[in-house]
């Protein structure tokens, strides 16, 4: 076996990877150009070298949620799916479903050639709101092929449940709310406005819908765009995918959509700025990118989504709503993870401050529709 490069990476024992990597025919020799990756709250994400290739590993974080072992193995389920489809994604090299080779279901996947806009621009985008704008299309044109993908073609037909899908939102997610008092430490279920949006949200709930795949967590944070173009290099992190309706991917996209006067101001300056449990602000941006003139708005992405799908978007303020619910509930799942001890407190206390945000905007949503 190859010897451990440094510097180590907890979670990932490279000479148990380089072992698995000779029975698959991947490469031969050492590893080497060993990188932790950023970007990602939840996951361990490293990229290395071997024999003259390029990957990247991923993998749950060190202490695992229950289900973080079947989540990677759905992820590269998806990622292998998706092989063709048109939809930019990381191409995946190989996948181990057996948690006992390095402590974990893991994947590799081709490195992405892109930056994500959340993190910082290159100047060839930051110095032109015409390339924004192409920006902010290039993204919901990717969540618009996505939802046009035949999951049942493309190998997924079992990948998840259809059927009473919308209808078994509400209660799934707040069970997962309440799931948390079983993490240990002292977090509680205090969401302000949380049972308001979920009545809201069975008392609206759309009747009927078109079963497609969706990623469940699409802003601007999941996403990596060409450094030579404001075309789109990938869609990233999966570990939400699912089948069900593809519209909620529009709600998320607008959920998060930056609003014009409130761009500048990051869901980390949230977090230094606001207590526990206290009431959030609709007007708070919940994805930081500058510069952010140019962008499109959120009608018009609405538009252009409509113009490249055969779905009715008639009732995309019910998919926001949604969307902030949903999405502020998973997050709040660090946040009570960071008071048991299981995640940083710093990332816990920033993502409960957007739970709280998602749950005014949803509000706000509410009120006006």
């Amino acid at each position: 076996m190859e010897a451990i490069p440094e510097p180590g990476i907890p979670g990932v024992d490279f000479a148990l990877l380089a072992a698995w990597m000779d029975e698959r025919s991947l490469g031969a020799g050492p590893i080497t150009g060993v990188e932790q990756l950023e970007g990602g709250t939840q996951n361990v994400l490293v990229r290395f070298d071997r024999d003259e290739r390029s990957y990247v590993l991923r993998r749950p974080p060190i202490n695992k949620r229950k289900n973080s072992d079947e989540t990677m193995r759905r992820e590269a389920r998806v990622l292998g799916a998706l092989s063709g489809s048109g939809v930019p994604h990381p191409g995946l090299i190989a996948a181990e479903s057996d948690e006992s080779i390095i402590g974990a279901a893991f994947y590799l996947m081709e490195p992405v050639n892109g930056f994500t806009p959340t993190i910082g621009m290159p100047a060839f985008h930051a110095s032109d709101p015409a390339v924004r704008r192409e920006m902010g299309f290039a993204f919901v044109d990717a969540a618009a092929a996505l939802g046009r993908v035949d999951h049942v073609t493309a190998g997924l037909g079992d990948f998840g449940r259809p059927d009473g899908y919308l209808e078994r939102q509400v209660p799934r997610w707040r069970a997962y709310l309440e799931s948390f008092g079983d993490i240990g430490g002292p977090w509680k279920p205090n969401l302000p406005g949380v049972d308001e949006i979920g009545r809201w949200l069975e008392e609206h709930r759309p009747s009927s819908f078109k079963p497609g795949i969706l990623h469940g967590d699409f802003h601007l944070g999941n996403v990596m765009f060409r450094y030579d173009s404001s075309a789109l290099a990938a869609v990233v992190d999966w570990e939400l995918a699912t089948i069900g309706d593809p519209l909620l991917d529009l709600g998320v996209i607008a959920a998060f959509w930056p609003d014009a006067d409130a761009a500048s101001t990051s869901a980390s300056d949230a977090a230094s700025n606001a207590e526990p449990n206290t009431p959030g602000d609709a007007n708070q941006s919940l994805i930081a990118v500058e510069p952010w003139d140019g962008f499109p708005t959120t009608d018009e992405l609405v538009e252009r989504y409509a113009q490249n799908s055969d779905r009715d978007v008639e009732r995309v303020n019910w998919y926001t709503v949604l969307a902030c619910y949903k999405t502020g509930i998973v997050l709040e799942g660090t946040y009570a993870r960071a008071q048991a001890g299981k995640a940083p407190m710093e990332t816990g206390e920033a993502l409960h401050a957007t739970t709280l945000n998602l749950l005014a905007r949803g509000r706000a949503v509410m009120e006006r529709t």
